[in-house]
C-alpha cells in the first residue's frame, strides 16, 4: 500500500509514518522543511517538501496513493484564521479530486459541527465541508477531544502564579481529553482497514475528568497537590494570550474556542455520539509528561 501523510514529523503524523514503515508500506511524508523529515527518511519514508497550500504540489504528491492523511498545520500569521483553515481544506479537496484519491483520513476536532463560534475549530468545520463536497471519495473525519498537550503551554502560569486555568471550567465541568499517541493509533487503524465508506465522523478521547481533578493530578506530579483550576473571563483569557506574545487574531480565536468549551456548545455533538472506547493514555500518564516539561524549563 502507498500512503501519503501530511503533518511532517509532528506529534501525530510521526508515529503514523513509523508504524506504516515498520509494516512494510510505502510512505510519503509531507513537510515544509527537509531537515525536519530526515529522521523519517532515514527510516525509509519518502520526503515531499512543500506547502499544503500548494494544490499543484499536493496533486503530484497524492498521485497513485491508496490513501492519504490530511491535517491543517498551525499558522500564527494568518490574518483570518478560520478562512485560512477552510481554504487549506478546500485545497486538499481540489488535489484529492485531481489525483483520484479514493480514501482520506482527515484530522479535524471536537466542535467541528459548529459553523461559527468555536475559533479555529469553526475553520475545521469549513475544511470538513470542502472535503465532503467530493463525490466518490471515502472520507473519515477524526474529531479528537481537547489535547493533553495544550496544558503544556501553561507551565509558565503554574510556575509564576501557582494556578492552572482558562476561560472554561467550573465545579462540575467535565473535560474529554485526548493524547496525540492515541489519535495516531486511531488514524493508523482507519488507514490500515480502509473499511469506511462515504463521509463519516469518529470521535476520539483518551480520558474524561472533572477539570479541577485534572489540575490536582498535574499538581501532584510537580509537588503542588493543591494546584487549583481558575476560570478566567473571555477578556482575561484574550489579554493573557496577547501579553504572552500571541497575535490578536490568534488570541481572539482561541478565546472564542475556550468560550465554546465553557458553554458546552463545542462538546454537545461529542456527548451525543460518544466514542465506544477510550485510548490508553490517562490524566495520570500525561501528568508525568507535564512534570518532565515543567522541571526541564
Amino acid at each position: 500500500m502507498k500512503y501519503v501523510i501530511a503533518g511532517g514529523a509532528g506529534h501525530i503524523s510521526k508515529p503514523i509514518v513509523e508504524k506504516f514503515l515498520a509494516a512494510g508500506h510505502l510512505v510519503t511524508v509531507i513537510g515544509r522543511h527537509a531537515e525536519n523529515l530526515k529522521e523519517l527518511v532515514d527510516q525509509g519514508a519518502t520526503a515531499a517538501v512543500g506547502s499544503v497550500n500548494d494544490v499543484k504540489f499536493l496533486t503530484e504528491t497524492f498521485d497513485s496513493a491508496n490513501a492519504v492523511y490530511t491535517m491543517v498545520p498551525p499558522n500564527l500569521a494568518a490574518a483570518d484564521l478560520k478562512s485560512w483553515i477552510g481554504q487549506t481544506g478546500a485545497g486538499y479537496a481540489d488535489a484529492i479530486k485531481k489525483a483520484g484519491v479514493k480514501y482520506v483520513v482527515n484530522l479535524s476536532s471536537i466542535g467541528a459541527h459548529l459553523p461559527d463560534g468555536a475559533g479555529p475549530v469553526s475553520g475545521l468545520y469549513r475544511a470538513e465541508q470542502a472535503l465532503n463536497a467530493l463525490k466518490d471519495v471515502n472520507i473519515k473525519h477524526l474529531r479528537p477531544s481537547y489535547f493533553f498537550n495544550n496544558f503544556l503551554g501553561n507551565t509558565g502560569m503554574v510556575k509564576q502564579l501557582n494556578i492552572l486555568g482558562g476561560n472554561f471550567g467550573g465545579e462540575n465541568f467535565k473535560m474529554a481529553l485526548a493524547d496525540t499517541n492515541d489519535i495516531a493509533e486511531t488514524a493508523v487503524e482507519e488507514l490500515l482497514k480502509l473499511n469506511f465508506t462515504g463521509h463519516s465522523i469518529r470521535y476520539i478521547a483518551s480520558d474524561e475528568r472533572n477539570i479541577n481533578e485534572v489540575a490536582k493530578i498535574i499538581g501532584a506530579a510537580i509537588g503542588k497537590p493543591e494546584l487549583p483550576w481558575i476560570v478566567f473571563s473571555n477578556e482575561q483569557a484574550y489579554e493573557g494570550m496577547v501579553q504572552a506574545g500571541l497575535p490578536q487574531e490568534i488570541a481572539k480565536n482561541y478565546a472564542e474556542m475556550g468560550n465554546a468549551l465553557h458553554t458546552g456548545a463545542m462538546t454537545e455533538d461529542y456527548w451525543k455520539n460518544h466514542p465506544s472506547k477510550f485510548g490508553k493514555i490517562k490524566v495520570e500518564d500525561f501528568a508525568k509528561t507535564f512534570a518532565a516539561v515543567y522541571h526541564a524549563n
